[in-house]
């Protein structure tokens, strides 16, 4: 039997969060009351459903595939998340696989959560909500979900039958149909779905009710008689495959479909592949659910040098006939929407005569004159009370219209980065800097707006791998990642600006890691990854990049860190075999100094304390936190820290000599959460609560060096949180 219980979701009111009691678990922590915020991108990451209510105007949901779900407030014109409550544990739950809403009682929604359907991801869980997302009741489902794998834009797997509103369906990728008669509390598997998995990960890929009807997709198989890809019950109970279902490649898999109830038709979308990458064909066809007949409505047939599958599809609830559709993977061409009015008989490309404005989210520039319409088109919506205001998910994005020409992002409050790195200089505009996966490096003038200047160009990057600032010269920034022209590049203005390396050693091509920048400026420490399953040696720069030597003695695999304040020095921490390493020589050589430390693990992180030379801290996840104060010749464990994933440093308290010191860790009777130390870490406060915990948060953690209490915290797919003492 499935476990049940209630957790509190999160609210905007800065007060309730305030007021929330102190988690159990959390004993051994003092509290501290903040406000949290997310620094603000827009978007930054695929959106893999939208869905508006059917009965309730200006009411909307969006799923996304590692950072959780968000409810359309029309009062406030923003997204609110819905998922920030799922704490350490719960971190492969902030994928989102499905959503569902009940037609006939508009505040409930529904959750399918789980990101890995892998082996050594845990079972999904079942969210179910009577007050639209503000709280919730949980249900851990018997099977696992993949929110976050292949055929992630298909959909929606989760269903409130027409015929009852207490009974649910719910499409997994692995184990079948599940089926649920007390809204999602226990689940039953059925046996009588005739479909079997084929070892694809794809199995139901779509739910969708056609009057007292429901269809199921299923992604193993290609439409033929003998291997079926859509089925229907008309009972709840009987299933079988429709007749006369397309076949062929260009309909192998059913991605999604929308039922216009005014006509009685069904719309499904298909490709060769789930998707969102790898699909070359794809139709489009309607099916008459009255006569059973089947009609051919594909607005454009991919081609040599044109290739694409089908995404989206939504209907307009009071114009029968309007039914809108994308394409998807559409590289050459670039994906569009396409619209009819007349059941699918013509079309137009909406992409054709759209007017982008990006000027609120200038990243989606992408370093470029001129923004794209979009990539990974997987989910279409059209408000049932205005078929000309349509939302549409990418890979980075939710673009919205008014009037079917001017399309603007439409992403406020949803914020879905997978930041990476944390800078927060000692002076200048901004107060941070960001590297991240997919838009590489940001300036952030502002932590309320969008960065201005878009994503650090000269080169642009997709991921960033290192981002470092001189110590003793914070106006000298270099990062690294992977770029369009170079994978490495310097800024002389704080990181406004950006010149690529003048050149890069050959590692750098296939596996730019992280870097390290000496205290004056004057020594890159480049290390690097294993991209043809070899870690490479660092090299070292003295000249800006330029000339690029190797440095044998640096243990292979670790990160560089530069000391602070002096500028000869540089420390790296290999986790194979426990040692703290050192260079003295401006990172010529590197010997080892403390040995017998906690190995194993690559995601050690190794920190030094701003203004201090040889004051290092390392975290070392299960294993604790360490401390050195003789610049890695010896480390003493911190007391009563029973597990820390990643350090920073801030401004010291009012009357304190130290920095103040944040982690993601644990004291000894407490589950994770973020932490500040006032005290050296003799102390540690939870400065997060229960409703916000944003899963992993392991990556990295920065204090502000100018107010004190402020702390940057990166997220895997909730972007960038900051949070500052109430």
């Amino acid at each position: 039997m499935p476990t049940r219980r209630t957790v509190l979701a999160t609210t905007a009111a800065a007060a309730v969060l305030a007021a929330l009691p102190a988690p159990a678990h959390a004993a051994g922590a003092r509290r501290t009351a903040y406000r949290w915020r997310t620094a603000v991108i827009g978007g930054t990451g695929f959106v893999t459903g939208l869905l508006f209510h059917p009965a309730v105007p200006g009411l909307a949901y969006a799923r996304t595939d590692i950072g959780g779900a968000y409810r359309w407030d029309r009062d406030t014109a923003r997204w609110t998340p819905l998922t920030d409550h799922l704490g350490w544990d719960d971190w492969n739950l902030l994928g989102v696989e499905a959503l569902a809403v009940d037609p006939a009682h508009p505040d409930r929604v529904y959750l399918a959560l789980g990101t890995y359907a892998q082996p050594w991801a845990g079972p999904g869980a079942l969210l179910r909500s009577e007050d639209r997302g503000r709280t919730w009741h949980r249900t851990d489902l018997p099977v696992r979900l993949g929110a976050n794998e292949d055929g992630r834009g298909t959909g929606e797997r989760l269903l409130v039958d027409p015929r009852d509103s207490a009974t649910l369906w719910l499409g997994t990728r692995h184990d079948g149909l599940l089926k649920s008669t007390d809204r999602g509390a226990t689940w039953t598997r059925q046996d009588g779905f005739p479909a079997t998995p084929a070892g694809t990960g794809q199995g139901v890929t779509l739910l969708v009710a056609a009057g007292r009807a429901v269809y199921a997709g299923w992604g193993d198989g290609d439409g033929t008689s003998a291997r079926p890809n859509l089925f229907r019950t008309t009972d709840g109970t009987a299933w079988e495959p429709v007749p006369g279902q397309p076949a062929g490649t260009a309909a192998k898999v059913p991605v999604r479909a929308a039922h216009d109830a005014r006509t009685r038709e069904l719309y499904v979308t298909y490709a060769d592949a789930p998707g969102p990458n790898g699909q070359s064909a794809g139709s489009v066809h309607k099916l008459d659910t009255g006569t059973g007949a089947w009609t051919d409505v594909t607005p454009a047939v991919p081609g040599p040098g044109d290739t694409f599958g089908y995404g989206g599809v939504a209907v307009a609830a009071r114009h029968p006939g309007t039914v809108v559709v994308s394409t998807n993977n559409r590289w050459s061409a670039v994906d569009t929407l396409y619209r009819s009015t007349d059941g699918g008989r013509s079309w137009v490309s909406l992409k054709d005569t759209a007017v982008l404005d990006v000027s609120e989210t200038p990243y989606l520039a992408w370093g470029q004159d001129e923004p794209k319409f979009g990539w990974w088109i997987q989910t279409v919506a059209v408000d049932p009370y205005d078929s000309e205001h349509v939302l549409y998910g990418t890979g980075a994005t939710v673009y919205g219209t008014r009037d079917l020409v001017h399309w603007a992002p439409a992403s406020r409050g949803l914020e879905e980065t997978s930041a990476r790195q944390l800078i927060s200089p000692p002076a200048g505009e901004a107060h941070l800097i960001s590297g991240n996966g997919d838009i590489g490096v940001l300036y952030h003038e502002r932590l309320t707006a969008s960065p201005a200047s878009g994503m650090a160009t000269n080169p642009v990057f997709g991921t960033a791998t290192g981002l470092a600032l001189a110590a003793g010269k914070p106006s000298y920034v270099v990062r690294t990642g992977w770029g369009d022209h170079g994978n490495g590049a310097s800024s002389a203005d704080g990181g406004r600006t950006w010149t690529p390396f003048p050149a890069q050693p050959a590692p750098a091509k296939d596996a730019p890691g992280p870097i390290a920048v000496s205290a004056d400026g004057g020594v890159l420490l480049w290390a690097f990854g294993s991209g043809d399953g070899t870690a490479h040696p660092a090299h070292r720069s003295a000249d800006g990049g330029s000339g690029w030597a190797e440095v044998p003695t640096f243990p292979r695999g670790a990160t560089p860190v530069a000391d602070p304040v002096d500028p000869a020095v540089f420390y790296a921490y290999d986790t194979g075999t426990g040692t703290l390493y050192a260079s003295t020589d401006h990172g010529r050589t590197f010997a080892p100094r403390a040995g017998g430390l906690p190995a194993g693990d690559s995601q050690f992180q190794l920190a030094v304390a701003p203004g201090r030379t040889g004051d290092l801290w390392l975290s070392t996840k299960e294993n604790g936190l360490y401390r050195s104060t003789d610049a890695g010749a010896s480390f003493t464990r911190a007391a009563g820290v029973r597990a820390s994933y990643t350090l920073g440093f801030g401004v010291a308290a009012p009357g304190a000599h130290y920095p103040a010191l944040y982690q993601v860790g644990a004291v000894t009777d407490a589950g994770v959460a973020v932490l500040r130390s006032d005290d050296r870490g003799r102390t540690w406060t939870r400065i997060n609560d229960d409703a916000h915990q944003w899963g992993w948060t392991g990556q990295a953690v920065t204090g502000d060096p100018r107010i004190h209490g402020r702390v940057y915290l990166a997220t895997n797919g909730r972007g960038i949180q900051y949070g500052e003492p109430v």
